[in-house]
């Protein structure tokens, strides 16, 4: 579901970037596959660097389809910049990738909290977010991040998830469904 960015993948993803329906919400464009090239470059140079944390998803056949990534991480905190290729919009993927995505920052990066800033008006990020059960929205918890983000006018929502959050849901999880496998048999 996830790997490793590589230069290989660059011409599928900006196919996939491409798309009107994705193109407005990346956070690093591209207007061409060379400076996609580019672009994909300095994030893996980055990644080796300490300053973010990126991977691509790919689907069940590890054909590549989208990227995940943490950037400005600061004090164990970053934001979160997902983008899926519009044929895979509404298959599970998202939620699957931002799963498997806060299992490594949680548990390998030790990332305390994962900042999502969604664009207000950007109604599908919202929806994602939103079916998140971990999610908090982040307007007046981290008032101050939120003025960073919205330094004129109100144009984003923030959401946090906390590792604490993050990591008590899975043990519910976990929990309730060793409680139906224990009513099953």
């Amino acid at each position: 579901m996830l790997k490793i960015r590589d230069l290989h993948e660059v011409p599928v993803l900006f196919e996939l970037m491409s798309h009107p329906d994705v193109f407005p919400y990346v956070r690093h464009r591209a207007e061409t596959t060379d400076e996609f090239y580019f672009l994909t470059k300095m994030t893996i140079e980055a990644e080796e660097n300490g300053e973010l944390i990126s991977r691509t998803i790919v689907d069940e056949y590890l054909q590549p389809i989208g990227t995940i990534n943490l950037f400005d991480i600061q004090d164990n905190h970053g934001f979160l910049a997902t983008w899926i290729g519009h044929p895979y919009f509404g298959k599970g993927y998202n939620k699957q990738a931002k799963e498997q995505f806060f299992d490594l920052l949680f548990f390998t990066y030790n990332i305390e909290g994962i900042f999502m800033k969604v664009r207000k008006t950007n109604i599908r990020s919202m929806k994602a977010v939103l079916k998140l059960p971990y999610v908090a929205l982040a307007n007046e918890i981290y008032s101050d991040v939120y003025s960073q983000i919205n330094p004129e006018e109100d144009i984003y929502d923030l959401f946090v998830i906390t590792k604490d959050h993050y990591v008590s849901y899975q043990q519910f999880r976990t929990m309730d469904a060793e409680s139906t496998d224990e009513e099953v048999s």
